[in-house]
């Protein structure tokens, strides 16, 4: 027996040998009912072993095994659409779809760790970004029904997904929809990254008690519709409500899904919730084994190291240590800034581990506030608390800000609240695709009004930042990438402009490099390729003159200041780079002020933005995305001697 084998742990009574992966869905529903455990342990198996070569959201995809089965029996994808929620938890779709090895598993060029159209008929929304399914499915079966091509279609939510309002929004429009053919699949494993939070949840565990045998197992009975059941939430609101279904039993869930289908073609029905309790990471002893997170997402694993149920997870960090992440950093700076002053308070997307508030959720866990994964509440509660006296900070994935950007604008800025933002993740991230990558928060921020941005070049200057906010009135954001901190990166002078990193402000400047966030010992490493010469353009020889080449971190890069302003219309050229969109951020902004100074007299001086390209860019590596972009030090040396030219 395999070390994977050994520690794939059955889910419901004798497993039969192991049974292969059918090629498509129509190969799944071909299959007897008794070859379905063996199927799903053949793809937990796979799951594990595909996951610890290439890492990935291993302990939702464990959690939904037998729930994708069941669903592929009874609907016809692609044409009966089914919408994951958030898309983590595809895999084993993906893995029914014609994609069984899951072959380069978030690497360039290979399968996406989301739902992914390029790939697959069966892919129909990305849904990274959670609580869109409802909405999506919901329009998909109006779309055929206004086309007189009546076809079921279904979200299948973790329950997670039902703490963003758009999610809530979408149930409350569908449950007056008389006639819809929607079937709502509720996957309720208690949790998204951490226990799922607020009144729902609670309403959810209510359920599952109501539905519950002894010792708090599901039944997994054939599905019914509760006799209670206008005590339930989603009866109330008009749907059709059938569980709570054990989600690991083939059987209970084969009868959920068909009478699901039955009350969804009732015309006097609105949509259907079928109510699926699943365990994340079931199967696995390691991930079973996790508090945390249950190994909701992992990197690379030996399958043969710490896998006994006596050392289920490898042993926690030394927490004395220094930290060596950014996210680390982040959350040892927010921790100190709370203990000295009692009205900060911090608040999460469903996200306290993820984004560094673990330490200061268990040192002072009344001011860390979790409001489920609903960013535009989060950023209109710390308004709240800062209007009632606190001093709020919210900490996202760069990428979620987005979601929030209305908040941010209308309810924040225009009121003048001072709440900080920290945005983890910014910037290109790499493997989790266009959804994720942090490229837009600095053109989101460039067209805030007296927003305040730091974007630390590495983890001292993190640390020094986020008091720096705190204490700065007004909106703040204080952005870094995914990560290992890079080594400190000292500045060589101050400069009323900022941080001068190399080269001779007072002297006649050839090129001013001027270099945001994490990007900067590329900057640095640019010039003195370009300044002393390197191997593609040759040494340099004695008596030539040499550039005068200075990379200067602005430290705060928004606002701009005058005096960065005055440095860069005094140079004869500059050169910005950002790990944004080019076309819309700090160095764009640059750009206008300089070119609204500029007079024939005084003309502006010869500017380049680097940055990404204004495009959604597939998962690879961060490093192989930058230097496609010119960002990597050969690239920004590029620049710099085009400039020179």
């Amino acid at each position: 027996m395999s070390t994977t084998q050994a520690h794939i742990v059955h889910t419901a009574g004798d497993v039969p040998d192991e049974v292969g992966i059918p090629a498509d869905p129509a190969a799944l529903r071909a299959l007897p009912a008794t070859d379905l455990p063996g199927l799903a342990r053949t793809l937990r198996r796979r799951l594990v072993e595909i996951t610890s070569r290439t890492g990935g959201h291993l302990g939702p995809n464990l959690g939904v095994v037998e729930l994708t089965i069941a669903l592929h029996r009874e609907f016809d994808s692609p044409r009966e659409a089914i919408v994951f929620d958030t898309g983590h938890q595809a895999y084993v779709h993906k893995m029914l779809t014609g994609r069984a090895d899951l072959e380069g598993l978030r690497s360039a060029g290979g399968t996406s760790g989301y739902p992914d159209r390029r790939e697959s008929a069966h892919d129909v929304v990305e849904n990274s970004h959670a609580s869109g399914s409802v909405a999506w499915a919901h329009g998909i079966e109006r779309a055929h029904r206004l086309r007189g091509e009546p076809a079921v279609a279904v979200a299948v939510a973790g329950d997670g997904a039902l703490t963003g309002g758009v999610g809530l929004e979408a149930l409350n429009d569908l449950g007056s929809d008389l006639g819809s053919r929607t079937v709502v699949v509720l996957n309720d494993n208690t949790r998204s990254y951490a226990p799922t939070v607020g009144g729902l949840a609670g309403h959810l565990r209510d359920l599952r008690t109501g539905g519950a045998a002894a010792g708090g197992e599901v039944d997994g009975a054939a599905a019914r519709r509760r006799p209670d059941a206008e005590t339930d939430l989603f009866s109330r609101l008009g749907l059709t409500y059938l569980g709570p279904i054990d989600g690991h039993d083939l059987a209970a869930l084969a009868q959920a899904f068909h009478e699901a289908r039955e009350a969804a073609e009732d015309p006097a029905r609105a949509g259907v919730v079928v109510h699926v309790v699943t365990r994340k990471g079931a199967g696995f002893e390691r991930a079973e084994a996790d508090a945390m997170d249950h190994w909701h997402a992992t990197g690379p694993f030996a399958l043969e190291a710490s896998a006994g149920p006596d050392d289920p997870v490898p042993p926690p960090a030394d927490e004395t240590a220094p930290p060596t992440t950014w996210t680390a950093r982040l959350g040892s700076a927010l921790l100190e800034a709370a203990e000295e002053d009692e009205r900060v308070v911090a608040i999460s997307a469903a996200m306290i581990d993820p984004v560094g508030l673990t330490p200061m959720q268990r040192a002072l866990p009344e001011r860390v506030l979790d409001v489920g994964i609903a960013e535009q509440l989060a950023v209109d509660t710390a308004a709240g608390l800062s209007h009632g006296g606190a001093r709020p900070v919210v900490s996202l994935y760069s990428t979620f800000l987005n979601r929030a950007f209305d908040q941010l604008l209308l309810d924040v800025a225009l009121h003048g609240e001072d709440v900080t933002l920290t945005l983890d993740r910014a910037g290109v991230t790499g493997d989790d695709g266009p959804s994720h990558h942090g490229i837009w928060d600095l053109a989101v921020a460039a067209q805030v009004p007296g927003l305040s941005l730091w974007a630390p070049r590495d983890g001292e200057r993190l640390t020094e930042s986020v008091p720096a906010a705190l204490g700065t009135a007004g909106t703040s954001i204080v952005r870094f990438p995914k990560g290992a901190c890079p080594a400190p990166l000292p500045a060589q002078e101050p400069h009323a402009a900022g941080d001068v990193l190399c080269g001779d402000p007072a002297a006649e400047i050839d090129v001013l490099v001027v270099s945001i966030g994490a990007l900067a010992h590329r900057a640095v490493d640019a010039a003195g390729a370009v300044a002393h010469g390197d191997a593609e353009q040759g040494e340099s020889r004695p008596g030539q003159h040499r550039p005068n080449i200075v990379v200067l971190d602005p430290v705060r890069a928004l606002p701009l200041e005058e005096a960065l302003l005055d440095l860069a219309a005094a140079s004869r050229a500059v050169v910005t780079v950002e790990d944004g969109v080019a076309e819309r951020g700090i160095g764009a902004a640059l750009a206008v002020r300089l070119a609204q100074r500029a007079t024939r007299t005084a003309p502006a001086p010869l500017l380049r933005v680097l940055g990404v390209a204004q495009e959604f860019i597939p998962h690879a590596k961060r490093d192989a995305i930058l230097s496609e972009n010119g960002l990597d030090a050969a690239g920004i040396a590029r620049t710099v001697r085009t400039v020179l030219a």
